[in-house]
């Protein structure tokens, strides 16, 4: 299983510049992470995920790339992204980056010789002579955006950019942009990177260009030439992608034989998770699970509650959006592009400790791989009055000195600011105190992904969902491997304490073993388990056959 060890890891996702000052200039760097490094490892974190780290003008916060084979000054060199590696290695934590290849930065050579006309590089990107039609239906931020065409004085054409008009997109057709992005991975890779979130994976496979009105479709085979190569180069790396598409196109991105992606985002049942806590009921989480497809078996999901950009809703109804906004986004500045939450898991949940416990419990549970967003392991709260996505991207609360212990600059050389007041404030919030509670949402979230790491059966095993008498407040499931060991996890998704029956799928189960809670055993009468949970309370259990 070494090739698969995506399907077991818990993945910490991090923007390297808010996580740990090394040097005193106000910006995190890899000094500082490094340094960070033995937190990550007590905790249990088994893969970092890096979000993009790249020479930048930082106009999309790195997302548009003018280097892809550097550090960003800022940041660091080489020579630090290498003893970060190093360093990572020795403690056993693997490391995955954004290939972020869909767009480069105007700022990027490429595009500054394709304006000029450059024969080699005017293909890397697409282009049009002639004005383009109204294309604002088409964008990726709306109200940010007024089409997906812009004009360039100097190529006297319009070039074709599906984000930001300072993030012209590649022509990912050519097969010389395509011999540039496997340039790239095999670079990182050679540093010793485990594999890639490939950002915005649909638009990299997408057809572009002046008909792209009339061939709204995606050219897969690009994803099977990068992951061939990519398994060439080093046969246990990872491609995951970012994917935000229907359940009916999910399948595709995996491929038949899972030649494709390893890992796909799971941005379908992401918010009705949430809908699921809106209602306080488990209906819309179950909908969505039996609506996503079965994958092959060297495949996997990832699941995430929240992560570095909006909360995305677009994939429910519109009473299920209002739904969803009412509940967690109830100020107008809480919402972003008029179909998302840019708002942090703990203020969404009021900051209850029991609630952000049960929603990691439903990720760590169902069938995938967890990932999470710095900070909300904490209950980091956000910034509201940050730009866009900028208010969940505030520098990490290490402890309650200044700057949260995040740098020893002052304060006015911060890139971002700290949260200073109100509930999630950093002398509330913050790794140092939460270490000293017992109680701490730190503490817990530690015991928790011991506890995963021991019983990877929720990682991997054959899923079902348990029917119970309390269908209304309860979600329970169970995995069982190929050698029958099984585990169950039951949620209460109501304020109200609950005694449930679980009905499970056989009788030649004898006792449960709970693996949470004060109580240890319990009999399993004929197919009956009987639990008690109180409100927003949840329960793991190893299930025990009968003595023949």
């Amino acid at each position: 299983m070494a090739n698969h060890w995506f399907k077991n890891a818990v993945i910490y996702c991090i923007d390297v510049d808010t996580f740990k000052d090394g040097n005193g200039d106000g910006i995190g760097d890899f000094i500082g992470l490094r340094q960070g490094l033995s937190y990550l490892a007590g905790l249990g974190v088994t893969c970092i995920w890096l979000l993009p780290f790249y020479p930048s003008p930082e106009r999309d916060n790195g997302y548009d790339v003018k280097d892809y084979l550097g550090v960003h000054p800022e940041l660091g060199d080489l020579g630090d992204f290498a003893a970060f590696m190093e360093e990572a290695n020795d403690r056993g934590i693997r490391v995955i980056i954004d290939l972020v290849v869909n767009h480069t930065s105007d700022q990027h050579p490429w595009f500054l010789a394709a304006k000029e006309r450059d024969p080699h590089y005017y293909n890397y990107y697409v282009w049009r002579t002639e004005k383009p039609p109204d294309t604002r239906d088409q964008v990726a931020f709306p109200g940010k955006q007024t089409g997906v065409w812009q004009y360039c004085r100097t190529a006297k054409a319009y070039y074709f950019h599906r984000f930001y008009d300072y993030q012209p997109d590649l022509n990912t057709a050519n097969p010389e942009v395509q011999a540039e992005i496997k340039k790239i991975i095999g670079f990182w890779l050679a540093l010793g990177v485990s594999g890639f979130r490939v950002d915005a994976a649909p638009f990299v496979i997408s057809h572009k260009g002046p008909e792209i009105e009339k061939q709204p479709h995606e050219s897969f085979e690009y994803i099977n030439e990068f992951r061939e190569y990519l398994s060439w180069k080093r046969g246990d790396a990872l491609f995951m992608a970012e994917a935000n598409v229907a359940p009916s196109e999910l399948k595709h991105f995996y491929g038949e034989r899972g030649d494709r992606m390893n890992m796909v985002l799971n941005f379908f049942v992401n918010p009705h998770l949430f809908l699921s806590f809106a209602n306080e009921s488990p209906e819309p989480l179950i909908r969505s699970l039996l609506q996503v497809p079965s994958l092959p078996d060297n495949c996997q999901w990832g699941y995430f509650l929240r992560n570095h950009d909006e909360l995305d809703l677009s994939r429910l109804s519109e009473l299920e959006q209002a739904r969803c906004l009412e509940v967690f986004a109830p100020e107008k500045d809480m919402r972003l592009y008029g179909r998302g939450i840019r708002r942090r898991l703990a203020p969404m949940l009021g900051g209850d400790v029991r609630r952000q416990m049960l929603a990691f419990s439903l990720i760590f549970t169902i069938p995938g791989t967890p990932v999470i967003w710095y900070g909300d392991e904490i209950g980091m709260g956000d910034d509201l009055n940050q730009p866009e996505r900028n208010s969940v991207r505030t520098p990490m609360q290490w402890s309650a000195e200044p700057n949260a212990g995040f740098s020893t600059a002052s304060e006015k050389e911060l890139r971002r600011p700290v949260i200073d007041s109100g509930q999630f404030e950093y002398r509330r919030v913050n790794v140092q105190a939460e270490r000293r509670d017992p109680a701490s949402l730190l503490n817990q979230m530690e015991r928790m992904i011991r506890t995963r790491k021991e019983f990877p059966e929720f990682a991997q095993g054959k899923y079902r969902l348990l029917e119970s008498d309390r269908p209304g407040a309860i979600f329970a499931h169970a995995c069982e491997d190929s050698e029958g060991n099984a585990v169950v996890a039951v949620h209460n998704l109501s304020p109200v304490p609950v005694t449930v029956n679980l009905r499970l799928w056989t009788d030649q189960l004898g006792r449960a073993v709970f693996l949470f809670g004060e109580d240890g055993e319990a009999a399993v009468e004929n197919k009956d388990l009987v639990i008690t949970l109180e409100g927003y309370g949840y329960n793991w259990i190893r299930l025990k056959p009968k003595e023949s």
